[in-house]
């Protein structure tokens, strides 16, 4: 059995706090332990274990290239030629306060993405990609050092190539098709700043985005981990680059546990098993074959008047660091954290088995979401849909395939699959085994489905997802207004015709990242937010909301063929609606979209509607879509979340006349004048 302790911080590293610096030494950051070849409930096995059960893999031994030395050149990949690895696991240790601690370096590692490859440099968390899985209990206090130890420039080449009528579409071939690479990229050093997505935490635990660290400093953050048992997911969230520190390797998983799962004997040990699913590109030599090295192409769909870039997707699809793996597996039930870690691909994941036709109802259940164990068993029948960040907890019945290989595959059609739909494949032992555990007919007994018949009084927020092209697209927050423009289409006012028949008329508050804050959220509140999704057609938005979790309320779809994009006097490109967008019926949400989420598909056309519960947590924060090359170009906003008593007091001190009106259209408080909702009950 190997084990390799986490680097503890000591004196000389530098520890960046919410009040500045102080050595590392104060910080009571104590060190843990990773077991390598370990699932996140499993103790440490032996290399030798691993090999025999095909259950995990070293990553010295994916390291080790065939017989022969490194591998000859080649200009495609075989699939299924390489297990799948297990991420190491980090196991807190408790401090004397009863904190628990943990060290996390992130540093710049050489790792092999697929045996037929040259080895690949990235930046990853303990050397891994991805990172090690940390496991902790619910309301087990965490305080975690994320150290900066990374060196050099960012390992990957990025370039913007002219789009072109292909087959493969251009963004599906590796290599950089001629393009130099973005200079500005090409020198990009490490400043990153660590994000645990879906944690309800302080925000100066949150990791702001332009919190930054510089190298040699750490990041502690402490996660209260009072949330039902789910699987999170850690990531790079620095101001800008998110999309290429992601790509480069800076991203792993986080797994809560509480005795509400624990009462249900869920398969765990070796039978759980996290899968961390990313879509890469490639480099390409002279020749044509593949080097290695990473790849962000971006395809320019229109230069002038404003630059218009698709997002990434890449012709390789990752899971857990490793091109197209395989796992073997016993004839037995398994659960599998999936989470999607994609820059931008949604995926659907199905099943199917060597002809490719689906595996019969019964052998798939999700039975989680986000933000923990949904209240049933959903039977998997027509795959799983998951946007970026999105996650699914799913059980699989391997018993009646024995000596049989299946595969993952993704079926979705927006984005297109890619030119290789694979994702992975199970390998079925013949052998017949033992398996006590049956499927549960409850779940969650903690759980409560809200609707408009039970929903508590909470604040309304509208945020409007404008299309992309010509620019970017953003979040306009939104406030009804009774003054009406005489002529439309006006930047930035949009008119809605709801299922009443009513015309309502919206005007924006905000849209750019730095734009005043508008919405001020009090804490051990409920709020409900909507997202309009005004494009005609195209990719989902997956939004992500930081500190909080929701359930999805309702979806309603729009004919949103009046927003349009349109010439100003002066020039300038603006958005408004020349005619109301109309509802024209309702939505659905589906069984496996009721839990507890953090992240909410936006689909075109579409109004969805969310509600969660803001708690003790306090601070700036952000939401954003999480197609990371839209987070980057602008589409995330601020929002802060203070306790009532204190925005009271912001109240009746703008009310006794201590505010005034700025030019922003902000009070001297801080508070906005006119509030940012569209009314509250």
């Amino acid at each position: 059995m190997r084990r390799r302790a986490l680097l503890t911080a000591a004196a000389g590293v530098t520890v960046a706090t919410t009040a500045g610096t102080a050595s590392a030494a104060g910080a009571s950051v104590a060190g843990s332990s990773v077991q390598e070849g370990a699932t996140a409930s499993s103790t440490a096995v032996s290399d030798t274990a691993a090999a025999t059960t095909g259950t995990s893999a070293s990553y010295a031994s994916i390291l080790a290239h065939p017989a022969g030395g490194a591998p000859s050149p080649v200009k495609e990949l075989t699939p299924f030629l390489d297990p799948l690895t297990i991420p190491p696991t980090a196991r807190p240790t408790r401090g004397a306060d009863g904190v628990h601690n943990l060290t996390v370096e992130m540093r710049t590692a050489t790792v092999s993405l697929h045996s037929q490859l040259p080895p690949t440099v990235v930046w990853a968390y303990e050397g891994h990609a991805p990172g090690p899985t940390i496991d902790v209990r619910r309301g087990e206090r965490l305080r975690v050092a994320w150290v900066n130890r990374l060196t050099g420039t960012i390992p990957l080449t990025a370039v913007q190539v002219p789009n072109a009528q292909q087959t493969p579409a251009v963004w599906d071939q590796p290599g950089r098709g001629g393009a130099a690479p973005m200079a500005d990229i090409r020198s990009l050093r490490p400043w990153p700043v660590t994000h645990l997505h879906g944690a309800l935490t302080g925000s100066g635990n949150d990791g702001w985005p332009e919190n930054v660290l510089e190298p040699g400093a750490a990041q502690v953050s402490e996660y209260r981990n009072d949330q039902p048992a789910t699987a999170l997911f850690y990531h790079d969230h620095a101001m800008a680059v998110t999309r290429w520190s992601v790509m480069a390797g800076l991203q792993g998983m986080y797994i809560v546990r509480d005795d509400e799962e624990d009462a249900l004997g869920l398969p765990g040990g070796r039978y759980e098993v996290p899968l961390l699913l990313a879509d890469r590109n490639l480099e390409t030599d002279a020749d044509g074959n593949l080097t290695g090295r990473l790849l962000h192409k971006t395809v320019v769909i229109q230069s002038e008047p404003l630059l218009w870039l698709r997002a990434f997707t890449g012709p390789f699809t990752l899971v857990n660091g490793t091109v197209w793996p395989y796992l073997e597996v016993k004839p037995r039930w398994y659960r599998f954290r999936v989470v999607n870690g994609a820059n931008t691909r949604q995926y659907r994941l199905a099943l199917v088995d060597e002809d490719g036709k689906p595996v019969p109802s019964g052998s798939v259940y999700q039975i989680g979401t986000d933000g923990g164990l949904l209240p049933r068993p959903i039977p998997v029948d027509d795959g799983v849909t998951l946007a970026a960040a999105e996650r699914a907890d799913l059980l699989i019945d391997f018993s009646a395939f024995r000596g049989r290989r299946l595969r993952l595959v993704n079926t979705n059609g927006n984005p297109d699959p890619g030119p290789w739909p694979q994702v992975m494949e199970f390998r079925v032992s013949s052998t017949r085994v033992s398996d006590p555990f049956v499927l549960p007919k409850r779940l969650s007994r903690s759980y409560k489905r809200l609707t408009e018949s039970n929903l508590p009084g909470h604040t309304d927020r509208l945020v409007v997802l404008t299309p992309q092209g010509p620019g970017q697209a953003l979040c306009w927050e939104m406030e009804k207004t009774e003054d009406v423009p005489e002529k439309l289409p006006t930047d930035g006012i949009v008119q809605v015709r709801e299922k009443d028949g009513i015309v309502a008329t919206y005007r924006r508050t905000a849209a750019d990242f730095y734009d005043p804050v508008r919405f001020f959220v009090r804490a051990r509140s409920w709020e409900r937010w909507r997202f309009l999704h005004v494009a005609p057609s195209g990719w989902a938005h997956p939004m992500h909301i930081h500190t909080t979790s929701f359930q999805i309320l309702e979806r309603q779809t729009y004919d949103v063929s009046g927003f349009k994009t349109f010439t100003m006097a002066d020039g300038s490109i603006g958005c408004g609606t020349a005619t109301p967008v109309v509802w024209t019926g309702a939505g659905t949400v589906l069984p496996a979209e009721e839990g507890w989420k953090d992240t909410v598909r936006a689909n075109a056309g579409e109004l969805v509607t969310v509600v969660g519960y803001f708690g003790d947590t306090a601070g700036k924060y952000v939401y954003h879509c999480h197609m990371l090359e839209h987070e980057d170009m602008g589409m995330m906003r601020q929002f802060v979340v203070l306790p009532g008593q204190i925005q009271d007091v912001m109240a009746s001190m703008e009310h006794m006349g201590m505010g005034s009106m700025d030019d922003s259209g902000t009070s001297g408080t801080g508070m906005p004048s006119t509030g940012t909702t569209e009314g509250s009950r």
